[in-house]
């Protein structure tokens, strides 16, 4: 087994857990709708709470993505082992809080999403830093992170992360979501 399989065992069960959260998350939103719509009740799933969800998959995938870029520099020590789990730990967290455990408290899951979208950016956009400083510390990589490309779309992404945690308007939060999604959907399929 090399150093890679060990500490990536660690880093996908704590990602996966992360993507299983969302997926339930957003299943058990579905499954309010259907029971809501069915007893003539109102409840609203709104576009920002499942944009936020994509949003996190989305990101999730680039920091599995990350962990395959950094394959070969990887070594089982005990810092590693210990920064995988806060490095992890902190985006199950983030993917924990994007839909309501109980979706029967809310009306509007729009309301939902202003309670908890500044927490869930603000540790995401923390992640984007740390694994910037993470990377930085690899000479072997480090005029690649470095390139213009490289900083414009990193720069951009936290822009945007950066603007969701301002604009307090709907239809601004969903422009910026929709430009967010649509940025990794890009970089992913070209």
């Amino acid at each position: 087994m090399t150093d890679f399989e060990y500490i990536i065992v660690l880093y996908a069960l704590l990602l996966g857990l992360s993507l299983v959260e969302l997926l339930s998350g957003f299943g058990r939103t579905l499954e309010r709708e259907f029971e809501t719509a069915s007893d003539g009740q109102r409840f609203s799933i709104g576009w920002l709470t499942p944009l936020l969800g994509l949003f996190v998959i989305l990101d999730l995938l680039s920091f599995w993505i990350f962990a395959w870029t950094i394959r070969s520099l990887l070594e089982v020590t005990p810092t590693t082992l210990l920064g995988v789990i806060l490095f992890a730990g902190a985006y199950y967290l983030a993917a924990r809080l994007v839909f309501p455990t109980n979706p029967d408290r809310f009306k509007d899951l729009n309301n939902h999403y202003f309670r908890v979208h500044r927490t869930i950016m603000a540790i995401l956009i923390g992640l984007v830093f740390v694994q910037w400083f993470y990377l930085l510390s690899f000479e072997q990589i480090r005029t690649q992170m470095l390139s213009p490309l490289n900083i414009g779309l990193t720069v951009m992404l936290v822009a945007m992360m950066g603007a969701t945690l301002i604009f307090k308007n709907r239809h601004v939060q969903s422009v910026l979501l929709v430009a967010l999604n649509l940025r990794y959907l890009v970089l992913y399929l070209l």
